[in-house]
């Protein structure tokens, strides 16, 4: 080949390069391009809705890219609240799909002061919650299922509420055992949810010891923590037997990764070196609208994965 015929054709392939480059570009800013499925180091739990401008409002669709995005796993906060044939049809698409189920919601009644009561209705009402995300769990193949313990009582003293918690908890822990179902207690903010019981996790690790059940233990969600007491790796290290689930959001603003303070990266190396084989749930929003929002939450987790 002359050198003519050499970088004539040189810059032919350089142009169309270029033009593919750029229609990569246009795509991406256009949220139509999303990526081959990802093999994750972690277990990343997204929730419903997360991806539904890619994937559309049909739940099952919505499993679908997730799965085909790398994510290996799935929480649904509102799962005991559908129907059951509902419930069913979600665990058999997860199954073939070989998605784990992540937490949902058993009791989270923030607005009231139960688990700190001394109070045989209130402990047949939690004991009676328990049964129902029992068969929950069955449907939908659940291991985890989150508990928040309410509000402090002010006109009791500490000691006797917390005596109180754990005893509510010990007859609950009782219903799930047998089914093996876990209970994960969830430490919550007092910036965002003032009043509430539970807030910071050497608290929340005092009551899971004290309840002494493989079925109670603590959901540690970092964006929750990072408020509440920062000090993250420290924290789940001295918490490390009692914790079996996290849940991830970034601070300030509650949204994916690499848009807030915590250094995920870090977070993420960490427990796989401690080898955490369990789930981590993407229990936050966007940084961004429409289907960029979408490939920004998929591309931090890909960016806080590589290390």
């Amino acid at each position: 080949m002359d050198r003519r015929t050499f970088l004539a054709t040189g810059l032919a392939g350089v142009a169309a390069a270029g033009k593919l480059a750029a229609t990569a570009r246009a795509q991406q800013a256009e949220g139509t391009k999303v990526s081959g499925k990802h093999a994750f180091k972690l277990k990343y739990a997204p929730h419903f809705g997360m991806f539904q401008n890619h994937a559309g409002p049909d739940l099952i669709d919505q499993l679908k890219f997730a799965a085909d995005q790398g994510f290996a796993a799935l929480e649904d906060n509102g799962m005991m609240g559908r129907a059951p044939d509902e419930q069913e049809k979600i665990a058999k698409e997860m199954t073939r799909l070989g998605m784990t189920m992540g937490v949902f919601v058993a009791y989270a009644d923030v607005g009231s002061r139960t688990f700190v009561r001394n109070d045989a209705e209130v402990r047949k009402m939690l004991t009676d919650r328990m049964r129902e995300a029992v068969e929950t769990a069955k449907r939908v193949n659940a291991k985890w299922c989150t508990v928040v313990p309410g509000q402090f009582d002010p006109g009791l003293e500490w000691d006797y509420q917390t005596a109180n918690v754990i005893d509510n908890l010990k007859a609950c822990a009782e219903v799930c055992e047998p089914a093996g179902l876990v209970m994960v207690l969830e430490p919550l903010n007092p910036r965002d949810h003032g009043g509430l019981f539970l807030v910071r996790i050497p608290q929340a690790y005092q009551i899971c010891r004290a309840v002494a059940s493989p079925s109670c233990k603590i959901l540690d969600d970092l964006y929750h923590q990072q408020v509440s007491e920062g000090n993250l790796i420290p924290n789940l290290e001295r918490a490390w037997s009692e914790i079996a689930y996290f849940q991830l959001g970034d601070n300030p603003g509650r949204k994916e990764p690499t848009t807030g303070e915590i250094n995920f990266r870090n977070v993420f190396r960490h427990l796989h070196a401690k080898g955490f084989t369990g789930l981590l749930g993407m229990e936050h929003g966007h940084s961004k609208p429409g289907k960029e929002g979408e490939r920004a939450v998929i591309d931090a987790y890909i960016a806080c994965d590589d290390f």
